[in-house]
């Protein structure tokens, strides 16, 4: 490392990927990377209780990784970034091809 913006790039990346450690962060950037869902449709779909999604909802919003705009009474996340998806889906496409 040469620079401090060099350095700083990956304290980022670390952050980043220390905020997708968890699988159900995985799970839920996974469901995000189809489009926009409520907390009740990620409790749904990943079978996970409510209390622990919305734990876990915030950690990524704290990350950066997703954002949250109210509908209604509802509040609808999404990625930040689609490159996330990415780096998600192909960690996962890894992770299937290493077994």
């Amino acid at each position: 490392m040469t620079t401090t913006a060099g350095y700083e790039a990956y304290e980022g990346a670390g952050e980043l990927l220390r905020a997708l450690s968890a699988p159900i962060r995985v799970a839920i950037v996974t469901e995000l990377a189809g489009g926009e869902r409520c907390v009740h449709e990620l409790v749904d779909k990943l079978g996970a209780p409510q209390p622990l999604v919305s734990q876990h909802l915030r950690v990524l919003r704290g990350a950066g990784v997703v954002r949250g705009a109210r509908r209604g009474r509802e509040i609808a996340y999404t990625l930040v970034d689609e490159h996330i998806a990415h780096i998600v889906a192909d960690a996962v496409s890894h992770a299937r091809e290493a077994r």
